[in-house]
């Protein structure tokens, strides 16, 4: 089956919500907390309804599930995964580092994704079995193969308050291992700087699968390796991600070993 057509349908979904975002980054919102740390915006909402007013009327029969209390199902092989803005405390705060997510799966499987920063004008996108690209062009994994030469990314759980397992000893025991870690605060923009070499490795845990749908599949379309924190293969739905240039991924799981598991 071909999928360039779904994918350019979201490339065009996810630029225009990506410019609407980029239009208002400066302008007051609205902001409610579902939890102590975790908030969602008026812009996240509007995001959303862009996306999802384009896509379906292109693919009316799709089923739709979307960050923001969105699911449609209507039957069908095919379902969109949509995270409107992941980044949305940094958006919330002026803070230029967001993007659009959206899959789309096919008998479960994720076929195709694509990832937009509308701030730097770089879209990532991925077809399973072609590979990945940015803004057309194929990208790829970085050669680091040391882990103390390795930059690396993370971010933390919504309830880094209330629970114990909050990757806060995870972060501790990396941070004397590798070069530096970052914490740039998107999950699907960290998979992206994996997929074209800019971070060598990521590791997260409680993420939706929203969050991470379109990146996994980028990620490992660039040649680099996705697992769970002990090595097994990836889902989407699981409970912790590890995805790397596959040459430090062995000696990133060992480290992970150190700390608590869920």
């Amino acid at each position: 089956m071909e999928w360039e057509e779904p994918l350019k349908v979201a490339e065009e979904a996810s630029r225009m919500a990506g410019e609407m975002l980029h239009r208002h980054i400066d302008s007051s919102r609205e902001i409610v907390y579902k939890g102590a740390v975790d908030l969602v915006t008026n812009f996240d909402r509007r995001s959303q309804e862009v996306i999802f007013s384009h896509l379906s009327s292109r693919f009316p029969d799709h089923d739709f599930l979307a960050e923001e209390d969105l699911c449609e199902q209507r039957g069908s092989e095919f379902r969109w995964i949509i995270d409107p803005i992941d980044g949305t405390t940094n958006y919330a705060h002026n803070f230029p580092i967001f993007c659009v997510s959206i899959a789309l799966e096919w008998k479960s499987n994720v076929v195709c994704g694509v990832i937009y920063d509308p701030m730097r004008g770089e879209m990532f996108s991925a077809i399973s079995g072609k590979g990945s690209v940015m803004n057309g062009h194929r990208i790829q994994i970085s050669a680091t193969g040391d882990l103390d030469k390795s930059l690396l990314a993370t971010g933390f759980p919504y309830d880094v308050r209330e629970s114990e397992v909050n990757n806060i000893d995870h972060f501790v025991n990396f941070a004397t291992r590798a070069q530096a870690i970052r914490r740039c605060g998107s999950a699907a923009l960290d998979l992206c700087y994996v997929a074209c070499g800019r971070f060598d490795g990521f590791w997260e845990l409680k993420l939706s699968l929203w969050d991470v749908a379109a990146g996994v599949l980028i990620v490992e379309e660039s040649g680099g390796r996705v697992s769970d924190f002990q090595g097994e293969t990836a889902s989407i739905y699981g409970k912790d991600l590890l995805a790397s240039n596959g040459l430090i991924h062995e000696q990133m799981i060992q480290i992970l070993k150190l700390g608590k598991q869920l």
